[in-house]
């Protein structure tokens, strides 16, 4: 008798943290499972269990159980930053130090995200104000063409991001190697498909190498 391996479970990390965009929130968690994915809510969350986050409005809210700390980005097929505030707060240091570079959970984890995303083995996605993750770390930001709301362009460009425009607007979506980019919530659907689309070309891209 022949057994069948069972298909590993897809699966897309989102970082978030309290005042993340509602509208966003709501997509994900309508759009990937619909298509096959299953989200997992990542933070960090600073020695407890799990942590219970309310979005921008008030009208939803997340319980997370995944510690950033205890998963590494390729646990994933893609990773996307929420927007809204919730990166600003992913950034934080309880303990900086002068001429240390960023060292939060969140940062420490996109670091090792992008060096996955460099190398052909993740794609990572970002939207709305979710660069200021980036921004934390501007050697992860610098030379990389990208689009955001129009109140982060300055806080990108000062990281050394490139930031793309169509006529005297921010693009809608940007595509740089595996880093997917978009402007802001109104494109949430628009940008859900095309970062499930960009990592379906990477798993085709891994079947056939």
């Amino acid at each position: 008798m022949v057994t069948k391996m069972s298909k590993p479970k897809q699966k897309i990390g989102v970082l978030i943290e309290a005042h993340f965009d509602e509208t966003e929130y709501r997509g994900f968690n309508d759009f990937f499972p619909k298509n096959g994915y299953q989200i997992d809510y990542i933070s960090h969350l600073w020695g407890y269990d799990q942590l219970t986050f309310k979005g921008n409005d008030f009208t939803e809210e997340v319980t997370v159980c995944t510690e950033v700390e205890d998963v590494e980005p390729t646990d994933y097929d893609g990773i996307i930053l929420i927007g809204g505030y919730a990166m600003d707060r992913l950034r934080y240091e309880a303990n900086p130090k002068p001429g240390q570079p960023n060292q939060s959970s969140a940062v420490k984890f996109l670091r090792a995200a992008v060096r996955a995303m460099d190398t052909n083995h993740l794609k990572i996605g970002t939207i709305c104000h979710s660069l200021w993750l980036f921004c934390a770390a501007p050697e992860l930001l610098r030379g990389r063409k990208v689009t955001c709301a129009h109140n982060l362009i300055y806080d990108v460009q000062n990281a050394g991001g490139i930031v793309q425009f169509e006529g005297d607007e921010t693009k809608k979506i940007h595509i740089d190697g595996n880093l997917i980019a978009a402007k802001h919530p109104d494109v949430t659907h628009e940008f859900m498909g095309v970062f499930l689309e960009e990592i379906k070309k990477q798993q085709m891209q891994k079947v056939s190498a």
